[in-house]
């Protein structure tokens, strides 16, 4: 694909970047955030879905995030003060904000990380913001409490790469295709579900779907009272890690074979 904006052509087939014909010398990980802000334009891209776009959900500290954003910025020949073309967006994230014209480039090839990132070696998970079904907007905050603590059970698993709740919640409100947020954050896994309230009793029900194929692998629905709500969160919790680690383990034995 070659992306045209301002007087550059960023080709994600050949991975070069131009200026006015000039090929600019550029690291290749510089090269592959501003190619995925480019690609990504339409949304803002938080800290945890970009470090899940670019370097494939791998640790980065924030220095060297920081460092790499500066330098994307540097060969645009933008800053931190103009924020002509990379912009931050304080608390939600960064979004490329030139005016761009794409062209289908034949027999090119999308550059890592730039709209279909590399899945990370270990499992992941997105947790989606439940849909509250109780009838009443004073209760979004309880629903998004018990995604958040969800999230952070999940996170206890080692073994497990979970998205982190501003990257996830980025969907809220939206009809999503779980492959395209599959391909956006980088995870095998999407989980989804909703929570009903009604006084003291409370009936949350989720779906894990893979991600790579659409399909659902398990749906299933909790039961309880408000003084039962740290148990519902550690049940759903562990109904996720029972659907996946039978995959980890398939995968584990066909890497000792």
């Amino acid at each position: 694909m070659l992306y045209l904006f301002e007087d550059f052509a960023l080709d994600t087939g050949t991975r070069e970047l131009r200026r006015s014909g000039r090929l600019l010398s550029i690291e290749p990980k510089v090269f592959d955030l501003i190619a995925h802000l480019v690609a990504n334009r339409e949304r803002v891209i938080a800290k945890d879905a970009l470090i899940a776009g670019v370097w494939s959900g791998r640790v980065v500290s924030d220095s060297a995030l920081t460092t790499c954003i500066n330098a994307a910025r540097a060969v645009l020949s933008d800053s931190g003060e103009s924020q002509r073309l990379i912009k931050t967006l304080p608390r939600k994230g960064l979004r490329f904000v030139g005016v761009v014209r794409s062209e289908e480039r034949p027999g090119s090839e999308p550059s890592p990380g730039v709209s279909a990132p590399r899945l990370p070696d270990k499992p992941s998970i997105a947790v989606l913001p439940f849909v509250n079904l109780s009838g009443d907007s004073d209760q979004d905050y309880f629903t998004d409490g018990i995604v958040e603590e969800i999230i952070t059970g999940l996170c206890r698993m080692g073994w497990l790469f979970v998205i982190a709740r501003n990257s996830s919640f980025t969907y809220r409100g939206r009809a999503v295709d779980v492959k395209q947020v599959g391909r956006e954050l980088g995870v095998r896994y999407v989980l989804e579900g909703s929570l009903r309230k009604a006084e003291t009793r409370i009936r949350i029900s989720v779906q894990l779907i893979d991600a790579s194929t659409g399909a659902h692998l398990s749906a299933e629905r909790f039961d309880g009272t408000l003084d039962d709500v740290f148990d519902l969160q550690d049940k759903v919790t562990a109904s996720v890690v029972g659907a996946i680690a039978p995959t980890r383990a398939r995968r584990d034995c066909a890497s000792q074979a």
